[in-house]
């Protein structure tokens, strides 16, 4: 779908459940005792693999829509599954289903698609081993396709090199087959859904400063969710309702919690007129409308702990620096490199093939905004976040802007480009 120049761009949209909740309410629905209800659940290509993973491992789970039901069978129901577990194009799903299964006593083969094949997995063997796991990478890589389970698990107090919700979680869930107390302490705070989640489900889990901490054996019991609208989707929208001309958009319904929302408070610095409204608590998760439009933006700084809080809205984050007049730093994220694709190097070539002065860097970028944008192809490299934040560049470029792939958006947001053209043609 090319996309053109936008004149305004006005009304109010629904974004998709949240990724990482919808992941989450799957996978700790099957090993809880009774029903687990979702409703607003991401229907997206990576859940989907979280939901074909658990049903190969005898859980009943029904799904219409965004509404999915999981009849749990408790902490030790899972079945041996008699195939390769696909994880498909998800990090999340290899990454979190690698501890629970670390603590089965049967063995199980992970694999996924040739991007998954590429992502570091080393970050989640060496703590699992260190719990006594059995998980070994096929190849011999520290990547998918992964061998895990079949042997006790022993707690563990882990310090972990990165700050990363996925290996932090890997980890806390091992720690629920281990006899004892597990801890996962992280240089900067990650997202914390699994520990505000796994606490709704009756698990006794904490978390102090930098630490996060659960107890084994616990017995979990099913729960009804209400999934928020992710952020990670909504930053599209925040960013092209601040970047357009004649620009005002509210967004229903966002998951703003604070370990996630990272890009409302660089929005803010970068002068955005952005506004939170209608603030409430929904399933555990702070959410709230969020109101934005048109600004006149200026570059910053974005580093050190608020990284986290963002990685994944980089990419359309720097968009948004393109726009901005003077210069935006982007530094401390180097995780940028192991995403979907090298987000630094594949934002780096779409925004200089479209005019802007950015220059990449081993841990970040530094973009010279307010130059004219340009119409051209985008090489997505089949990633769902470099497709959608390049679609907000387009809006604001001359010319036309057309993409070598754009399905790979159906991995998060299979409606992204229904959403944007209902918005641009009010």
């Amino acid at each position: 779908m090319p996309i053109n120049k936008a004149k305004s761009l006005k009304g109010e949209i629904k974004v998709p459940g949240d990724k990482s909740i919808s992941h989450r309410g799957v996978m700790f629905g099957a090993i809880s005792e009774d029903i687990t209800e979702l409703t607003g659940f991401l229907d997206g290509a990576d859940c989907r693999s979280t939901i074909g993973c658990f049903k190969a491992m005898g859980i009943d789970i029904t799904q219409e829509h965004d509404h999915v039901v999981i009849h749990g069978k408790g902490l030790h129901g899972l079945s041996e599954p008699q195939q390769v577990l696909d994880v498909g194009n998800s990090g999340t799903t290899t990454r979190l289903i690698s501890g629970i299964l670390a603590g089965q006593p049967f063995v199980s083969t992970l694999n996924g698609d040739e991007s998954i094949q590429k992502r570091p997995m080393g970050r989640i063997i060496t703590p699992l081993t260190q719990m006594g796991a059995y998980i070994r990478s096929l190849k011999n890589n520290n990547c998918a396709p992964l061998e895990v389970g079949g042997v006790p698990l022993a707690p563990l107090r882990y310090d972990s090199p990165v700050a990363s919700a996925q290996v932090k979680s890997c980890v806390l869930l091992a720690g629920l087959y281990a006899d004892g107390i597990t801890s996962v302490t992280e240089p900067v705070v990650s997202r914390n859904h699994t520990e505000l989640m796994l606490s709704g489900f009756g698990a006794n889990i904490k978390s102090e400063g930098l630490t996060a901490t659960v107890v084994g054996g616990p017995k979990l019991v099913g729960q009804k969710i209400e999934v928020p609208g992710d952020i990670s989707s909504a930053a599209f929208f925040i960013v092209a309702g601040l970047i357009c001309p004649n620009a005002d958009l509210l967004i229903k319904n966002v998951n703003t919690n604070p370990t996630r929302a990272g890009i409302i408070k660089v929005a803010q610095d970068m002068g955005g007129n952005i506004e939170l409204l209608n603030e409430r608590v929904v399933s555990g998760e702070p959410v709230a409308d969020i109101h934005v439009t048109t600004s006149e933006l200026h570059g910053c700084e974005i580093s050190g702990d608020i990284i986290p809080t963002l990685i994944d809205e980089l990419p359309v984050i720097a968009v948004m620096a393109a726009c901005a007049s003077g210069t935006t730093v982007i530094k401390d994220a180097s995780e940028l490199k192991v995403k979907e694709s090298d987000r630094i190097a594949t934002v780096t070539e779409n925004l200089t093939n479209m005019g802007c002065d950015i220059t990449p860097t081993e841990d970040g970028m530094i973009i010279s905004g307010g130059m004219p944008l340009k119409g051209t192809l985008i090489k997505t490299y089949l990633d769902h976040r470099i497709a959608m934040a390049f679609a907000i560049a387009g809006l604001v470029a001359d010319g036309e802007t057309t993409f070598d792939n754009e399905d790979c958006c159906c991995i998060s947001y299979p409606d992204f480009f229904k959403t944007l053209n209902n918005l641009t043609n009010q």
